[in-house]
């Protein structure tokens, strides 16, 4: 079989110390082998300390190396905007904690500062993260167009400082783009050192000519940047894109397409090891069966493809995306996958056994739960999600078949088919939104078709909440009908009064906000939302203050008993006198 193709690209680069007596440039490039070149890409930074501090050095080699090293210590399930922001706050974060412990904290020009511009390129997509005046070009034609705008403030033609930069201040604001990328497409990365002094002309030329070693042509380019007088430090980097990886390349990919389905499974048929006790479940989607290690004798789920979709390449990826998706989220809430023990031969996939009921079961045993017992579901439900949120990752299909609540009472988030991952998406610009969920509990803004975020899945969370609670969907299916904003924004939200009256108030305000059509209106995650069922919100208390016995019930009703007792005082003092 062929190879896949993979993204290749051709890289040189130069530093100098020029005419200053140190560098204080840095700078780095990580060409990863796989699996880290599909999942995270080619990494390429420039950072520059400012010629002020003598700790300039110290700064920008820092924050080069801590975004090189640490960015591909990142969850792969992250996009790359989270992870290199993340990894950039950090040193950042380090930075600033330098400059507040020495003479920085008084003179920020003394301080641990510097500038940083980076390019990810991952799959067919180049992302740019900027902080300061270092510059990053791509050559278009004969031309050279600047990505990056410089953070400088200019104060006159003599006078000029630097509006922002790592390790001035604890808070730091980032620019990003992220843009398609193409074979023969070539970028710049210099310090201010050598683009003043430098003509897109020489540079293109020096590429030009030296076209199969981009480090002679940097080096080019930072001696013509001397030779015109530059008294700066001098570093340039040149990234050109020789081949783009495949449309589906990967070896979840890979696997999806060349592992045989599996055939319909009857007790004792031993498949990949698994020994078929029985199945449990069975849908258009897929089929369940309780199986047994032969090796080590643990009971497992066996989740084989459904027949009809086993032809489909977007279905086979999706079901094997699941066990990857599982073995990267740690949480007693979410199914865990068992581990991989032995080669697979087969389109299945093996997860942890979990003897109990799926919360739709749960709900025709409990048709008027207890208020408690709901929340302490929905809390635990809750935490699952956060755990995929965490990964940003969004579950998509939250539903009551996707619940399964053991024995313990523990609750575990299943079915992982519909999870969209971020660190995946970028790969992948351009793709339609597909809703992938159950329509009756999917958030309005998947109909109208926009992206999910976190408060989607916390839409879907308050939609099991109500029905736990009422046994019934709070808009019915009217959601699935609405394809406008205009729609939306009729639907009409059935408070628990009309059929809860024992529910406070407030409990039933905190789910209509999480039951808005428009997401920004909701809570701001699903942690606000749990917490929101046990307390009354800031919001609620300002528009109605609370009853005395709603807002603390054992103050109440000792007031009412001190109450009584003093008025069967009273009556017993009356009889007395009475006599």
């Amino acid at each position: 079989m062929p190879t896949q193709k993979q993204l290749q690209v051709s890289t040189g680069q130069y530093s100098d110390k020029g005419r200053k007596d140190g560098n204080q440039d840095f700078h780095g490039i990580c060409l990863p082998r796989e699996p880290q070149l599909s999942s995270k890409g080619v990494a390429v930074a420039i950072a520059d300390g400012i010629s002020s501090s003598e700790f300039g050095q110290v700064a920008s080699q820092s924050a080069v190396r801590s975004l090189l090293e640490d960015y591909y210590c990142t969850s792969d399930a992250w996009s790359v905007k989270t992870a290199v922001e993340r990894v950039l706050t950090a040193a950042n974060s380090w930075l600033y904690s330098q400059t507040q412990q020495g003479q920085g904290r008084y003179d920020k020009d003394r301080g641990h500062v510097c500038t940083l511009s980076a390019l990810v390129l991952k799959s067919t997509t180049a992302h740019i993260f900027h902080v300061g005046d270092c510059r990053i070009y791509q050559v278009q034609g004969q031309a050279l167009e600047q990505l990056t705008q410089d953070h400088r403030v200019r104060m006159s033609s003599a006078e000029s400082y630097l509006g922002r930069a790592l390790g001035i201040s604890g808070r730091l604001e980032i620019d990003y783009r992220t843009f398609s990328i193409a074979p023969g497409d070539t970028f710049i990365l210099a310090t201010d050192g050598v683009y003043e002094h430098v003509s897109p002309e020489f540079m293109l030329g020096a590429m030009a000519r030296h076209q199969d070693d981009l480090d002679t042509a940097s080096k080019l380019i930072a001696a013509e940047a001397f030779r015109a007088g530059s008294a700066d430090n001098l570093t340039v980097q040149i990234v050109r894109v020789d081949q783009l990886p495949a449309a589906q390349a990967g070896d979840i990919q890979q696997q999806a397409a060349e592992l045989p389905a599996p055939p319909l499974l009857e007790p004792r048929m031993v498949l990949d090891g698994y020994r078929i006790v029985r199945e449990i479940h069975a849908s258009s989607r897929s089929h369940i069966y309780l199986a047994v290690d032969e090796a080590s004798g643990q009971s497992v789920a066996l989740k084989t493809p459904s027949i009809d979709l086993q032809s489909d390449p977007a279905y086979r990826e999706r079901f094997l995306m699941e066990e990857w998706i599982a073995r990267r989220i740690h949480s007693v809430h979410v199914l865990k996958p068992c581990p991989a023990t032995r080669p697979r031969q087969y389109l299945a996939v093996a997860m942890e056994y979990v003897e109990g009921q799926t919360l739709a079961q749960w709900m025709r045993d409990h048709p008027r739960p207890g208020l408690d017992a709901v929340r302490g579901l929905v809390s635990q439900i809750a935490k699952g999600l956060r755990a995929f949120h965490r990964l940003e990752m969004l579950h998509q299909d939250l539903r009551p078949e996707n619940i399964l609540i053991d024995a313990t009472g523990t609750a575990k988030i299943i079915d992982f088919g519909a999870v969209r991952v971020a660190g995946l998406m970028d790969g992948a610009p351009g793709q339609g939104q597909e809703i992938l969920g159950t329509a009756q509990y999917a958030a309005p803004e998947y109909f109208v078709g926009e992206e999910g975020t976190a408060r989607s899945d916390l839409f879907s969370l308050a939609v099991l909440a109500y029905q736990m609670l009422t046994g019934q969907l709070p808009y019915g299916l009217e959601v699935a009908k609405t394809r406008t904003r205009a729609a939306q924004r009729k639907l009409s939200y059935a408070p628990l009064s009309e059929t809860r009256r024992d529910v406070a108030g407030w409990v039933d305000e905190a789910l209509r906000k999480a039951l808005q059509a428009q997401p920004q209106e909701r809570q701001a995650d699903v942690a606000e939302f749990v917490h929101e069922l046990h307390h009354p919100s800031p919001e609620y208390l300002k528009r109605r203050r609370p009853a005395l016995m709603e807002r603390h019930p054992v103050v109440f009703w000792k007031g009412v008993s001190l109450v009584l007792f003093l008025l069967l005082v009273g009556v017993l003092g009356v009889q007395a006198g009475g006599r």
